[in-house]
């Protein structure tokens, strides 16, 4: 006997499939076969067929992408892989370095081949498909952990819900992976951001600063139907972790993604060595206003996905990939005053106090008051003086610093400027090292306690909600606080005492204290402020040692084994340790409770054959991936190094071998082939 409902899932799924294809027709690859006419029609017949049949509904129907209700709050998304930050480049000179400084690690002679495209000024987020439909969209956050902004992410259309390819689909020359993260930049067109303030100046409403402010402020709405009037888009640019498919290129993955019915930047290019970037960057800085979007720069990526492997990261960025930014944007302003700000680290930096000055695009303006003067040597290099006339840009469209001086404005009023002998802090002696300056007073200085106690509260390390920068300074001014630890021992009674303070607001802070008190190690980490220790060296630490005090005790040798660890880090992160005010530190944040929670951390078994041994890879391997030979000597308990130390047993040398090899030689250490390698982990 026929089956009504079978025969209508038929019919919503033929619907469904052409209104996924119509979108990507429309959306993805802005060339429509239908009409808007016939295209309403489809949905129309969908939506009447899922109303009378709501179990045919499920979560990728084109019919999902808008009508969730409103969240209180963002949920997390931990990313597999982490989603780190790109080294950026303001010259070609720095750009030539950086190809440079890949060539050697490789140690490759012959041209590179990159992989080029415009880096948009929007919003990072991933993209999780699972067996081809999409299930989880998240924000970059920490490059760890973002929020879940899944149902906000719906509502764009060029995101499909399901992949043109499914991973059985035994037909398709492509399958889509079972498992796979998609990379990608959310941003507005200029257009629609033209469009959206002009909206929101008729209605009486403060406008949009910029497009990116804009794209940002849409995504994080808790209200998925508010983002949907908003006709965000998207381009993707890369990956995260992939189950079902491999692949060899950067560029044959973003034709992979292409296929799957994802949107990419349609001027992407392979280039054949740094030259043809930067004649890349130079014809894009040109299109770059008459282009529909807004970009800051172009996105250098080695194309080689082996070569990116054998590369690897250097704190929190990759070494494969390099953001060379446009020309930054320019105004003209009064230099009021000179300041030195101290920093975290007691390093001064000179600052021009100046007379406010709106710098920006077609997309919009920022207000600028202060700009960089970066250190003495600067400030004398441009003769920049209290009083002078100014152009000022804001580097890479954001950090704003002074570019010159228009000495023919001068009136003979102004005054030079020289960083001080004393902190202006505390007035301990200021000793130079190298261009920078820094403060001796160290610890005891209120400029570094202050700037200390803010990052280790920050979002990224201890996460104390509701305890902003005003409230630090107030703590640290009234003595109630002279270090981290002294967080942990505030009192309701001590906070009723000050200022601005009543009972509420009180219990809200003991609150949100308390709930710091169980961090993760690499946010305990990252929050102690260790001097070359980003997030992405605060996880690897974690993962390698397991517990802070293995850490503590760790000499550099051990240090320097450790993978993406060289030299200066490794000293940095040993000294910071030594020094017993820090240890005193840290030991009164134990006695106050802060212990650390939910620790996934890889611990060595150490009961395998390469218990003990430590090994260097150099060259690309013919019958591993960089990982799976890591993979390998940690599975027989061994540990993979990523410089040359002493404490090296082992170093594998491949084809094309870098300088780490000559190092070895120079050093004495045992090398050996990849053959003898393939022996010992049988």
């Amino acid at each position: 006997m026929p089956n009504p409902i079978k025969d209508i899932k038929k019919e919503v799924d033929k619907l469904r499939d052409e209104i996924n294809f119509h979108n990507y027709r429309y959306y993805v690859l802005d060339s429509p076969v239908v009409s808007d006419a016939e295209y309403d029609k489809l949905m129309r017949g969908l939506i009447e067929l899922e109303a009378k049949y709501p179990e045919l509904i499920t979560t990728e129907s084109p019919t999902q992408r808008v009508g969730a209700k409103p969240s209180e709050a963002f949920g997390t998304v931990k990313h597999t892989m982490a989603m780190l930050s790109i080294e950026n480049s303001f010259s070609i000179e720095e750009t030539k370095k950086f190809d440079a400084s890949v060539r050697k690690e490789l140690g490759i002679n012959h041209e590179i081949e990159y992989v080029v495209e415009p880096k948009i000024d929007g919003l990072a987020v991933e993209l999780i498909y699972e067996n081809g439909v999409f299930t989880t969209g998240s924000t970059r956050g920490d490059g760890y952990t973002g929020e879940d902004i899944t149902q906000n992410l719906k509502t764009i259309r060029s995101i499909p819900m399901r992949l043109l390819t499914s991973p059985s689909a035994s037909h398709s020359p492509l399958r889509a992976p079972f498992r796979l993260e998609v990379r990608g930049e959310v941003f507005l067109s200029i257009k629609a951001f033209k469009k959206i303030n002009k909206e929101l100046e008729e209605r009486g409403e403060v406008l949009f600063a910029n497009a990116r402010n804009a794209a940002a402020g849409s995504l994080r709405q808790l209200d998925s139907k508010i983002t949907a009037l908003r006709p965000l888009d998207i381009f993707c640019y890369g990956i995260g972790t992939v189950k079902g498919v491999q692949f060899t290129t950067h560029f044959e993955t973003l034709n992979a993604l292409k296929a799957f019915g994802l949107k990419i930047n349609p001027l992407v290019k392979i280039c054949n060595g740094i030259d043809e970037a930067i004649d890349y960057h130079s014809q894009m800085e040109e299109k770059r206003d008459g282009l529909p979007y807004g970009v800051d720069g172009i996105v250098i990526k080695v194309n080689n996905l082996e070569l990116q492997e054998r590369l690897g990261v250097r704190t929190r960025y990759p070494k494969w990939v390099l953001a060379y930014k446009f020309k930054a944007r320019e105004g003209t302003t009064r230099i009021k005053d000179i300041i030195a700000d101290v920093g975290r680290t007691g390093a001064l930096t000179p600052v021009a106090v100046m007379e406010p000055v709106e710098i920006g695009d077609i997309t919009g303006s920022v207000t600028i008051t202060r700009a960089t003067l970066h250190n003495q040597d600067e400030i004398d290099r441009k003769d920049v003086r209290i009083g002078d006339t100014v152009v000022v840009a804001r580097a890479g469209d954001v950090i704003p610093e002074v570019v010159m001086v228009i000495k023919e404005k001068r009136t003979g009023k102004e005054k030079t400027y020289t960083i001080p002998h004393e902190c202006p802090s505390c007035h301990s002696k200021i000793e130079r090292i190298g261009k920078i300056h820094y403060c001796t007073g160290g610890l005891s200085c209120p400029a570094q306690i202050k700037e200390t106690i803010k990052h280790f509260v920050s979002k990224r390390a201890m996460d104390i909600e509701g305890l902003g920068d005003k409230h630090i300074e107030q703590f640290v001014d009234d003595g109630l606080i002279m270090d981290v630890a002294d967080l942990y021992y505030i009192k309701k009674s001590d906070l009723l005492k000050l200022e601005r303070w009543a009972e509420k607001s009180a219990d809200n802070l003991i609150d949100a204290i308390e709930k710091s008190k169980t961090p993760t190690l690499p946010r305990l980490i990252y929050g102690l402020g260790i001097r070359q220790v980003g997030e992405h060296m605060a996880h690897v630490l974690a993962e390698e040692f397991g517990t802070l005090e293995a850490i503590m005790e760790a000499d550099k040798d051990r240090l320097l084994s450790v993978r993406d660890i060289g030299p200066e880090t490794a000293e940095s992160i040993y000294d910071f340790f030594q020094e017993p005010h820090n240890r005193k530190v840290i030991e009164k944040l134990k006695k106050a409770g802060v212990v650390v929670s939910q620790m996934k951390m890889r611990v060595p078994s150490g009961r395998g054959k390469l218990s003990g041994k430590t090994f260097l890879f150099t060259g690309a391997l013919e019958s591993f991936s960089r990982d799976k030979a890591k993979e390998l000597v940690e599975k027989h308990g061994g540990k993979v190094a990523a410089g040359i130390s002493k404490g090296v047993d082992y170093v594998v040398v491949g084809t094309e071998p870098g300088s780490k090899y000559d190092e070895a030689k120079k050093k004495g250490l045992k090398i050996i082939t990849e053959e003898e390698f393939k022996k010992i982990v049988d």
